[in-house]
């Protein structure tokens, strides 16, 4: 079979459901108006909360949230259970369930002063499912700063061409925040002389690689984190990754383009079977890929630091809902690329599984797009390189930003409880820093990371009862969100307990068996507290503020 109907299909109905469905929870469910002022106006600090370009802060909020989970997910799901499931689960779960789970928290966060999701589970549902929330996300965010500040601190360690690029891209940045908050510059201009800039840098990388051990790096990474969550969001977190997300653009883009005017044919099986050594196809597919479909990391990202820069509510939809269908649409591209470019089995250095087996799966990836875009009469090696490029600003988006989170719910929760020096920017954000760098040199994420899945897909399932029952609170239909929740619930516990079951008892892993069972037991709570308030209907009645645009 050809790919170019395949791709030409996913196109279609990624535009298609951007305005059916995307404007059905606009205008039915969330009922979004520009009669209710945003945070970034009404709480305005010129800090965290800033009025932000629509483009600028779709760059922002699709940098954060497309880690390297729309890449790594669907090509393990692929070697697991083949490319059909896979395609299914990206096109139909990024539509009804991974974009309707960010847009939604978006709004409701903008609707609540631009607290995270698990401050406003305070208020739609009890205090005691705010606290549990609460530790469970922070604990779950240290988890992922230190997977990803030890991911990129080895990835500049193995590529030292990329240091400089990776890095001249903070004093790029602030130039770009200036040039356009200051000088007042037009933001496509001044895009233009800061993507000039970075393509210099590119090239200097080339020349003059910067080679350092595996400390500095990690110590300079973590140095970038703290400035990016405590200096003006304006200034380095938001241009920094509108920045990146032209890198990001270009990458999908030339992908696309490289596979409609290749056209090759699919070599790989479309069904492998139900079971694999990993688990059966339901629940894992489903936990396997992740920011393809749903993540609840997304949720955080939407509610902790989006929430606060929309300038308006109508903005909402293309934010939110537009970049989850974005990065649902970088998961199609990529099962697309593998299943074509690359026999699935052979050589150990040019087919699917050799080069998974062998290496890993970023150089899946990097090699797939290498292939795709010499139709394009681009080098493969410049390829290769551009994927891993792409794949490392994509960690380290998600990374600025997750620090950012942490130190929102110390604020919220600490800082709410106890005032004091919780509520200091820099204290906070220390406290998160010094925690990641105290499990990356332990090494002991290495051990839980196999329970991540369950636990960011556990997120995104609580995200949608929290919003379920703020919807439940202003009177607005439930059922868009609420089917959701109750699916990827049944999805995370059966996970939850499969691996339980399976994986960590036969092992005798205690510390694994602890904290599979300790997330069956919280993701029950947290969700029979909110589904008894929906069944009863005790939600409290929420009155949205209207006023007139400023």
């Amino acid at each position: 079979m050809d790919t170019l109907f395949l791709i030409i299909f996913g196109i279609v109905w990624f535009v298609f459901a951007y305005f059916w469905y995307g404007n059905i929870i606009k205008n039915k469910v969330l009922r979004s108006t520009n009669q209710n002022l945003t945070p970034s106006h009404t709480l305005f600090d010129n800090k965290d909360y800033v009025p932000t370009k629509p483009i600028v802060l779709f760059g922002h909020h699709f940098s954060t949230i497309a880690g390297a989970g729309p890449i790594i997910g669907p090509i393990l799901a692929y070697s697991y259970f083949g490319w059909l499931p896979a395609l299914l689960w990206i096109l139909l779960g990024s539509v009804f369930i991974g974009a309707v789970h960010d847009y939604t928290s978006l709004i409701t966060s903008v609707r609540n002063k631009g607290y995270s999701i698990v401050n406003i589970a305070g208020k739609v549902v009890s205090s005691r499912a705010s606290i549990l929330f609460s530790i469970f996300v922070f604990l779950t965010l240290i988890l992922v700063e230190a997977v990803f500040a030890d991911l990129t601190a080895k990835t500049l360690l193995q590529q030292p061409e990329i240091a400089i690029p990776t890095f001249g891209l903070i004093p790029i940045a602030i130039f770009f925040a200036l040039l356009q908050n200051r000088l007042k510059l037009n933001v496509y201009l001044a895009t233009l002389i800061s993507l000039a800039l970075l393509g210099i840098l590119i090239q200097v990388g080339e020349i003059i690689p910067i080679r350092a051990n595996y400390d500095f790096w990690l110590t300079i990474i973590l140095i970038y984190c703290f400035a990016a969550s405590t200096l003006p969001v304006w200034l380095l977190l938001q241009p920094r990754d509108y920045i990146s997300m032209y890198i990001l653009v270009i990458g999908i883009t030339l992908g696309y383009l490289g596979i409609i005017f290749l056209n090759p044919k699919i070599q790989g099986p479309s069904y492998i079977g139900f079971i694999h050594e990993q688990g059966p196809l339901f629940p894992m597919l489903f936990i396997t890929i992740a920011c393809g479909a749903i993540s609840g990391f997304h949720s955080l990202i939407a509610s902790g630091t989006s929430a606060k820069q929309l300038d308006k509510e109508s903005h909402g939809k293309f934010i939110a809902f537009g970049s989850m269908l974005t990065e649902g649409a970088l998961a199609f591209l990529v099962i697309m690329m593998v299943i074509s470019v690359l026999p699935f089995n052979g050589d150990p250095n040019n087919s699917f599984l050799g080069i998974l087996t062998n290496k890993n799966a970023q150089i899946v990836f990097g090699t797939a797009l290498g292939l795709t875009i010499q139709s394009l009469g681009i080098p493969a090696t410049f390829g290769i390189s551009f994927g891993i490029l792409m794949l490392n600003a994509f960690i380290l988006t998600s990374l600025d930003s997750s620090t950012r989170l942490s130190r929102y719910i110390v604020q919220e929760t600490l800082g709410f409880q106890f005032g004091g020096i919780f509520k200091n920017k820099y204290f906070s954000t220390a406290i998160v820093v010094i925690l990641v760098f105290l499990v990356c040199k332990s090494g002991g994420y290495a051990k839980i990371w196999s329970v991540f899945g369950s636990a960011n897909q556990l997120i995104g399932t609580l995200a949608l009862f929290v919003v379920t029952n703020y919807l439940l609170g202003v009177k607005a239909p439930k059922w868009y969100t609420l089917l959701p929740a109750f699916f990827m619930l049944v999805v995370t516990e059966v996970a939850l307990i499969y691996q339980l079951i399976y994986l960590y008892l036969p092992k005798f892993d205690i510390l694994l068996v602890l904290i599979s069972s300790s997330l069956i037991i919280l993701g029950l709570i947290v969700a029979l507290e909110a589904i008894s308030k929906v069944l009863t209907n005790k939600v409290p009645f929420v009155q949205i503020q209207e006023s007139t645009e400023p």
